[in-house]
């Protein structure tokens, strides 16, 4: 016991040391975070049965859910609900080309748009997002936008411009006075931002989609498929782990230098126990760690307990209320909201 409690002991520091150490100088190092989940729950047993044993090794267990308490704030939260807040009242979704539904062949764009329509959020920033020219009851900008009476931000990332087009896209209740893309990778990937004027104050928003996981959830389903897939899977989230290193430098080089308070939520493809995730932690606020509730998993697939769309903030700015709308089926990711407040909002 004495042997494999050091061991767990040591496993457990090298894990969490592991977000504090960039892709771009271990490649691998990407692949460690998602164990750490698992060597919690082992030390939570380890230290059950070495106090059980009256053992003085349950030090060691302990220890290390004391350093690892940061993670457990990451995971899960419990704090109030507060749906009626008062505030700017934002929404992210990784819309998905408004067309998933995995138990049928038909598209589910028009209740998909429907819905969003109807939410009352004052900023709403979609990844994935697919504007149709050609068919009016399509055409996600005008139905979002104008017949919404919210301006628009919309930067191409693929596709026609002209007929169809994909990319990101920035809705606002407040006057958008300035915006502009960060990167794209010609595909899906990208990040854009609008300076929008609330009130007498601007907020700068960020809307951020990051290199894919490329995750074959279905592959996952069961054993055989899991035995098929997890080589390539480990490749694809390494590789993926490299690529989103170098977007999130690029991207938090232009935060850094945002004139304004700053929100930034997307799909950010990390999840709570990432690099990316503890780099945006050192200057900016989690949404969810300060207004969440529960594990605000985001992830619609197989992979269920996955949270990898994120809502970071200026540290003025502060979340009063956060929501996962696991009710929106439509896409495999999950919309998130919250709303935001700060000294001499509303003035």
């Amino acid at each position: 016991m004495k042997i494999i409690s050091w061991l767990v002991f040591a496993a457990s520091l090298l894990l969490f040391s592991s977000v504090y150490i960039s892709p771009e100088y271990f490649q691998y190092v990407g692949l460690l975070p998602f164990f750490i989940p698992l060597i919690l729950l082992l030390n939570l047993f380890l230290l059950v049965i070495l106090i059980l044993s009256w053992r003085k090794l349950a030090i060691l267990p302990f220890l290390v859910l004391l350093i690892g308490y940061k993670f457990f704030i990451a995971t899960f939260q419990i704090n109030p609900k507060n749906e009626g807040a008062e505030g700017l009242k934002i929404l992210t979704y990784n819309a998905h080309m408004f067309y998933y539904n995995p138990k049928s062949e038909v598209s589910s764009d028009s209740n998909v748009l429907s819905w969003l329509q109807e939410q009352p959020a004052d900023i709403k920033v979609f990844q994935e997002f697919l504007q149709d020219n050609t068919t009016p009851s399509k055409d996600a900008l005008k139905i979002l936008g104008k017949d919404s009476n919210y301006k628009v931000a919309y930067h191409i990332t693929d596709g026609n411009p002209r007929k169809r087009s994909n990319g990101l896209a920035i809705f606002s209740k407040f006057p958008i006075i300035n915006d502009g893309k960060i990167f794209n990778t010609q595909g899906t990937n990208g990040a854009i931002f609008a300076d929008i004027l609330v009130n007498k104050d601007t907020i700068r928003i960020y809307n951020a989609h990051l290199e894919s996981m490329s995750i074959n959830s279905q592959g996952l389903e069961n054993l055989e498929g899991f035995k098929e897939n997890y080589r390539q899977t480990l490749g694809k989230l390494q590789r993926g782990s490299l690529a989103r290193n170098k977007q999130l430098k690029i991207l938090m080089e232009h935060m850094s230098n945002s004139p304004h308070p700053l929100i930034l939520m997307g799909d950010l493809n990390e999840i709570p126990y990432s690099y990316a995730y503890f780099k945006l932690g050192e200057n900016y606020e989690s949404a969810f760690e300060t207004a969440g509730r529960g594990f605000g998993f985001t992830y619609n697939r197989v992979l269920f307990f996955l949270r990898i769309d994120h809502i970071f903030s200026s540290k003025k700015l502060r979340a009063i209320q956060y929501k996962t709308h696991r009710e929106v089926d439509y896409s495999d990711h999950y919309p998130v909201s919250a709303t935001f407040t700060w000294d001499g909002f509303g003035q």
